[in-house]
C-alpha cells in the first residue's frame, strides 16, 4: 500500500474510495497483474459484499438495486467470447497465488480498516468488474488472461 495511511472512519467517503482506487491501481501496475488475477480478487469482493449487503437489506425489508446485485452491462463489440473454452484448470494452476493474496489483502485491509460503507465498496468494485470483464471477452487464446490487467485513461 501507498506510504500514506489509511483514511480514517471519520474521513469523508470520497477520500476512503480514492485511497481505495489508488492503492488497488497502484499495485495492479506495479505487479503487472494478469487479467485473470484481478477478476479472481474482484469477484471474490463482489460475492462478499453483496452478500453482506443482501442480508441487511433483507433484514429491513429493502430490496436492493439491479446496480449493486447485477454486472454492468460491457459492450462488447457483438464479438463472442472464447473464454468459455480455455482450459480452466490450467488456467487456475498457473495463476501467482501469493500475488493474489496480496491484491486480496490491499482490498480488505482499506475496506475494513476505513469501514467503507458496503454500498460504495461495492460500486467501485462493480466498476473494476465491468473493466476487467471487457478484457476478459477480449481473450483470444488462454496466454490471452494472462495479459497484464489495463487500466483505462482516468480510471
Amino acid at each position: 500500500m501507498e506510504d500514506s495511511q489509511i483514511p480514517s472512519v471519520d474521513a469523508p467517503i470520497e477520500e476512503k474510495l480514492l485511497f481505495l482506487q489508488e492503492n488497488m491501481s497502484n499495485f495492479v501496475k506495479q505487479y503487472s497483474l494478469p487479467v485473470v488475477e484481478v477478476a479472481l480478487v474482484i469477484s471474490k469482493y463482489i460475492k462478499i459484499l453483496l452478500s453482506e449487503l443482501t442480508t441487511k437489506a433483507n433484514t429491513v425489508g429493502e430490496t436492493l438495486p439491479i446496480e449493486l446485485t447485477q454486472p454492468w452491462e460491457i459492450d462488447t463489440n457483438d464479438q463472442d467470447s472464447l473464454i468459455d473454452s480455455f482450459p480452466i484448470e490450467r488456467v487456475l494452476s498457473t495463476i501467482d497465488q501469493d500475488r493474489m493474496d496480496i491484491f486480496d489483502t490491499i482490498i480488505r485491509t482499506i475496506l475494513n480498516n476505513a469501514e467503507i460503507p458496503l454500498i460504495n465498496g461495492l460500486t467501485l468494485l462493480r466498476d473494476w468488474e465491468s473493466v476487467t470483464r471487457k478484457q476478459l471477452v477480449n481473450a483470444a487464446s488462454p496466454g490471452h488472461l494472462f495479459s497484464p490487467f489495463v487500466l483505462p485513461d482516468n480510471f
